[in-house]
């Protein structure tokens, strides 16, 4: 058992490594046990924080941000694992020649190409990264979830890659071989930088600026807006009958990735709420300038993965529906919509992102979407 003693034990600090606490710290960082040592303390409620808390990173309890635990338990009971989803027509539709057009060939690889890598540098920010940096166990707690669930997402892309016996090279070097996903990739890296550099600590205006900035870049764009071309491309396939094992491991995953936007945003706005004074004008004039480059990048996606009409669909109706969901993220972090009047041109997205509305909804395995032991089977 850790004791904390006047002298200079052991303690918690940002970033989740331990060092000295000496007897200079506020005694109201915990209270003293009960007829106990008044050198052996408990951390209360108040003590904890998001980020540069001084409370012990190791005590789940007492809960503060219980909205966090409560995603983490949402996030265990969507359970799924890829090889649980029968890919055989899909199999049969790509070795046919007729099966697809070259186009709707074109937006399956393009999407591939992209989600491989994307999903591992999402991994690699949350554990290398984000973690560290935040100091509320509870939030802690959803983020392990979630690293473990971007591993599954790329899981998944593999075995389809895989299943459909494509160029594993090419497809996995689309990230530097493509410009149109090559020039996300490298719009999202700094970011990943700033909180993977071994010596960035917060604590200052400056560094706490810039933390809050790479979380609103990765929940806000990287898995709020860059992820979502792809998804209507995919799951349009599907609603077409055509890629059903691709399109409803798509499905599961828009709806792991909205959980991981939506807990991402909590996280800021608590943020946000602990440290008013981050929230400056200036930095929010550069928050609405990335939001507006990100529209710019995943638009030339679109017009990359679609040089052509295809399933219905066509490169500048994702301009207004990517004007939309910047506005929606933008609203939802206390920013000013960037594009008034900005429509949602695929309103049957919104119901995607609710599974259980969508009852075997490609009419293969799994109904709904539970933990694997309560899943119902055709």
């Amino acid at each position: 058992m850790l004791t904390f003693e006047n002298d200079g034990t052991m303690g918690a600090v940002a970033g989740g490594v331990l060092r000295a606490r000496t007897a200079a710290q506020p005694a109201a960082v915990a209270v003293a046990l009960p007829g106990g040592d008044p050198r052996l303390r408990r951390v209360s409620v108040e003590d904890k924080r998001v980020i540069n808390s001084k409370a012990d990173l190791n005590q789940l309890v007492p809960f503060k941000y219980r909205w966090a635990w409560e995603k983490y338990l949402a996030a265990c009971a969507n359970h799924w694992m890829p090889q649980e989803i029968n890919m055989s027509r899909d199999i049969g539709l790509w070795k046919d020649p007729g099966g697809l057009t070259e186009d709707e060939r074109r937006i399956v690889k393009r999407n591939l190409g992209f989600f491989v890598t994307a999903d591992s540098l999402a991994a690699n920010n949350i554990v290398l990264g984000t973690y560290r940096h935040i100091t509320a166990p509870e939030c802690r707690q959803y983020l392990l979830r979630q690293a473990f669930e971007e591993a599954i997402h790329t899981h998944a892309y593999q075995y389809i890659v895989e299943s459909l016996d494509l160029d594993a090279g090419e497809v996995f070097n689309a990230y530097h071989e493509v410009p149109s996903i090559r020039d996300k990739d490298e719009f999202l890296i700094p970011f990943v930088d700033t909180l993977t550099d071994p010596a960035f600590r917060t604590g200052t205006l400056e560094n706490d600026q810039k933390l809050l900035k790479s979380l609103i870049v990765f929940s806000c764009l990287m898995e709020g807006l860059f992820f979502y071309v792809g998804f209507v491309q995919v799951l349009a396939l599907g609603r077409q009958n055509k890629m059903t094992g691709s399109a409803e491991q798509y499905m599961y995953i828009l709806r792991d990735e909205s959980m991981h936007c939506n807990f991402g945003i909590d996280l800021v706005n608590q943020i946000k709420l602990e440290n008013p004074q981050l929230w400056t004008g200036q930095f929010r004039e550069e928050l609405q300038s990335l939001f507006g480059k990100a529209v710019e990048l995943e638009y030339r996606y679109a017009e990359d993965t679609m040089p052509r009409g295809v399933l219905g669909l066509n490169a500048p109706m994702f301009k207004e529906y990517l004007r939309f969901i910047a506005n929606r993220r933008c609203q939802q972090i206390g920013l000013e919509a960037l594009y008034p009047g900005a429509s949602n041109p695929f309103p049957w997205m919104s119901e995607m992102i609710d599974l259980k509305k969508e009852r075997n909804f490609f009419e293969t395995r799994v109904i709904e979407y539970q933990t694997g032991g309560a899943l119902s089977w055709d």
